[in-house]
């Protein structure tokens, strides 16, 4: 079975931890105002510290750089996304197999349109220097691991081959990806589950950051219908039953 999902983080104990728990939660607050209102370059860490009656060394105490809050709202982002998927496979957890998977695919979607300026942070590059740390992956595959659970419950598709040798070479290299795929797929060979995890992502990915990057606008049909069709063929490949 996946991992139960991560609990709460403790509540600040002290008046300065809890106070600067509020601070750090306004600066985020401020900075995805503005990456709402003008984009990721409009990310500005001297502007936030003014919109907060702060000086910008003040707010230096709170995130050593602009690169630090950038991961911050990006972890924030993808246990934000994490928890809506984990949500939408709790409440699908009676349904079949394929509609399981294609509510995975439609509660990302949801989450990604309801806010674009959150999704652009996981999808896009934030600045050209930009590098994110390494435990940034571990938040991504958190998002992921409830469609390979599903996954897992299908069969080989034969047309994905090409991948299974990248994926078990990924697992052999990667312990923590390893670790990972045990957790949500603990199947004699979990590397179709993976493959066609893979795949579901670029596909709902795909589809997604067209819609919010307005590329549908025009074309007379609903993105929502093209997720369904691309998460269902796959779903349909990969063997997944259906419902009743």
């Amino acid at each position: 079975m996946p991992p139960a999902a991560p609990s709460t983080p403790p509540t600040p104990s002290t008046p300065r931890e809890r106070y600067r728990a509020q601070v750090q939660q306004e600066v985020k607050q401020a900075a995805l105002a503005q990456i709402a209102e003008g984009g990721i370059e409009a990310l500005s860490i001297n502007a936030i510290a003014k919109t907060l009656g702060m000086s910008g060394p003040a707010l230096y105490k709170y995130f050593r750089n602009r690169d630090d809050l950038l991961t911050a709202l990006i972890s924030d982002g993808y246990e934000d996304a994490a928890e809506a998927i984990r949500t939408a496979a709790h409440h699908t957890a009676d349904r079949s197999p394929r509609d399981r998977l294609l509510a995975l695919a439609h509660a990302f979607r949801d989450w990604a349109v309801a806010q674009p300026h959150r999704y652009l942070l996981l999808a896009g590059t934030p600045s050209a220097t930009y590098e994110a740390p390494g435990h940034t992956a571990e938040s991504a595959r958190a998002v992921l691991g409830p469609f390979m659970a599903v996954l897992a419950e299908g069969s080989p598709w034969p047309a994905a081959e090409p991948l299974y040798d990248e994926v078990r070479a990924w697992i052999a290299t990667t312990p923590e990806v390893a670790t990972w795929v045990a957790a949500y797929a603990p199947v004699a060979d979990p590397v179709p589950a993976l493959a066609a995890t893979v795949l579901a992502w670029t596909r709902t990915h795909g589809i997604v950051s067209l819609e919010v990057q307005g590329s549908y606008k025009g074309m007379g049909h609903d993105p929502a219908t093209l997720l369904t069709l691309e998460i269902g063929t796959l779903a349909d490949a990969t063997g997944l039953a259906s419902g009743t």
